[in-house]
């Protein structure tokens, strides 16, 4: 007699067959849970100057740098300075790289100067390192002003005008100075610096400013290291406006003077020249510019090399004076010569008109106004007064301290 299983119970075999199933369909820790990556190390951060720095040199920019993330934020405030600002948050200027790795000052900082500087970076995963470095930087041993000879301030001038900047001291580190120099112009300009010598450099454009034209000059001069332990501790800004282009050209040889506004003719006037039966007396030939006016000057040949007692010395009261260059040479009134105005050439190298068209000329003037003379064997040299058109624009390009 066989016993079968009583149908309303499970077999043994088939109870420990379904105990065995559920380890059969699970893996991972045990726990049913899947294993957890490690959260990504936060960004980190450099600042150079240091915190705590109390030398910093001003020429060196401050840098931020980003590891393991990228920078969100960079502010920096001038905390005390030698000239008396403080809490300029966000004054200094600065960019990113493309990556946003590297955040770098783009201006030389102030000396003697006390800053903060505070930066943010976020991590892959958002989460966000603040750092901040508090430094000072070197007073300096001797300093270096910049002053602007021409053109002055707010002044219109003419399309020809020259930046010029003096220095108080000598200048060594040429090509730092001259990268801190900026000129904008509300139509844009081409133009390069030039020096002459070590206290002073000269702008030019490479054609004429176009007329009306707005420019701003600034020369960011604090914090420049001009030569050994010498630095700028002040900014320097000028703004200026080109006037209508006025071109005169005096002919040594028709004796006549056509001046234009905007090319067109407005007067010919009749005039007389250096009578050169001496060199100098011989007007200068070639481009220069009107450098100043004077209702009233005493031309004194002594200054020119011709001393009192030589036969030909001279000491005249003229009016109306526009000077033309460095060596004497002037437009004025000479009433003496209105009977060789327009015939011959009379004069000491001056260009000499009649008194109602000398008047007339002065009132017409601008400072930088273009002054063409021709007809002479006389050069104008470029350093000569202000010259420098006599050079093409490859040669100017070369006093400058940069490539």
């Amino acid at each position: 007699m066989v016993n079968l299983p009583h149908p309303s119970r499970p077999s043994s075999a088939a109870v420990a067959l379904t105990a065995l199933l559920p380890l059969a369909g699970c893996s991972g820790d045990g726990q049913g849970r899947a294993a957890e990556r490690p959260a990504p190390p936060p960004a980190r951060l450099t600042i150079t100057p240091v915190h705590g720095t109390d030398d910093a040199r001003p020429d060196r920019p401050i840098t931020v740098q980003a590891a393991g993330g990228t920078i969100r934020q960079v502010t920096v405030s001038i905390e005390n300075g030698n000239d008396g600002k403080a809490g300029k948050a966000g004054k200094v200027e600065g960019a990113l790289n493309p990556a946003r790795t590297r955040w770098t000052s783009r201006w030389t900082l102030a000396p003697d100067t006390d800053y903060q500087v505070t930066a943010i970076a976020a991590g892959p995963d958002g989460r966000t390192t603040t750092l901040t470095s508090a430094f000072s930087t070197l007073k300096p041993k001797e300093t270096i002003r910049v002053s602007a000879a021409a053109p002055f301030d707010e002044e219109t001038v003419g399309v020809g005008m020259p930046i010029i900047l003096d220095f108080d001291r000598p200048v060594y580190n040429k090509a730092e100075v001259e990268r801190a120099l900026q000129v904008t112009a509300s139509t844009p300009v081409e133009g390069a610096w030039r020096w002459v010598g070590r206290q002073q450099v000269v702008y030019r454009t490479k054609k004429y400013w176009p007329a009306r034209t707005d420019v701003t000059v600034t020369a960011r001069m604090r914090g420049v290291r001009a030569a050994k332990d010498v630095y700028g501790t002040r900014d320097l800004k000028l703004r200026f406006r080109v006037g209508d282009e006025q071109v005169s050209t005096a002919s040594a040889r028709t004796h006549t003077m056509t001046v234009k506004r905007n090319d067109k003719t407005v007067r010919r006037i009749p005039v007389s020249m250096g009578k050169a039966t001496k060199r100098a007396y011989t007007t200068t030939n070639g481009v220069h510019l009107t450098m100043e006016k004077a209702y009233h000057v005493v031309m004194d040949s002594a200054t020119v090399g011709i001393p009192k007692g030589h036969p030909d010395y001279y000491k005249l009261d003229v009016y109306y004076a526009v000077r033309i260059s460095n060596s004497g040479e002037f437009t004025h009134s000479a009433p003496w010569s209105v009977g060789s105005q327009g015939t011959a050439n009379v004069s000491h190298g001056c260009v000499n008109m009649s008194p109602k068209n000398a008047a007339w000329f002065y009132r017409f003037s601008r400072r930088g106004d273009i002054y063409k003379i021709t007809g002479t064997d006389r050069e104008l040299e470029w350093n000569n007064g202000w010259g420098y058109w006599q050079l093409s624009w490859n040669e100017w390009r070369k006093g400058s301290a940069l490539d």
